[in-house]
Parts: C-alpha cells; structure tokens; sequence
C-alpha cells in the first residue's frame, strides 16, 4: 500500500513539476529583450547558440523544480506512510532499514 501511494503522489507531482517549470522558464524568457517564447529546436531561423542556451536553460529549469518537488514527494509519502519511499529497495537488498 506504501508503495502504491508514493506512485499516486509521484505521478501528481511530477505532472505540477512539469507544468511549474514551463511556467517558469516561459516568465524567464519574456524579460530577455526582443523575445516572447523559447526557440523551438527545428527552427533554422534561429542560432545554435540560441538553441542550445535555450535548452540548456530549460533543463536546469526543469531539473531544480523536478529534485524539489520529489525530496518533497517523498517527504509526504513518509509522513502519510511512516516509511521512507527507500525502504522497500533496502528490504529487497537485505540492508538494515533505519527508522
């Protein structure tokens, strides 16, 4: 049953952490000068500098937001549960579950 309501509360939180840091990464990219969205990959207009700093941009984005709304994921999950989400792989390995 733990494992089940950490996958629930996974799901919900990684679709917020996808629609947080689109939002973020779109407000960004509206105060640099001249530009209202993020060049799309497949446009030839646009430099590969451009591109790539663009990508660059979002994946640090989306990287942050996802680690913070996982370590607080996790730390609901073991509040609703009274395990961490871990618990069951250190079971599965034979190693000492620390309460």
């Amino acid at each position: 049953m733990n494992k089940m309501v950490f996958k629930i509360l996974g799901f919900f939180s990684g679709a917020f952490a996808g629609m947080l840091a689109s939002a973020i990464v779109k407000k960004l990219w509206q105060v640099t000068p001249g530009e209202d969205e993020a060049p799309d990959a497949t446009d030839t207009r646009r430099s590969w500098g451009e591109i790539l700093s663009a990508a660059a941009l979002q994946g640090a984005i989306f990287a942050v937001i996802r680690a913070a709304v996982d370590r607080a994921t996790a730390t609901g999950a073991e509040k609703l549960t009274g395990e961490q989400p871990g618990d069951a792989v250190k079971r599965e390995r034979g190693e000492k579950v620390t309460k």
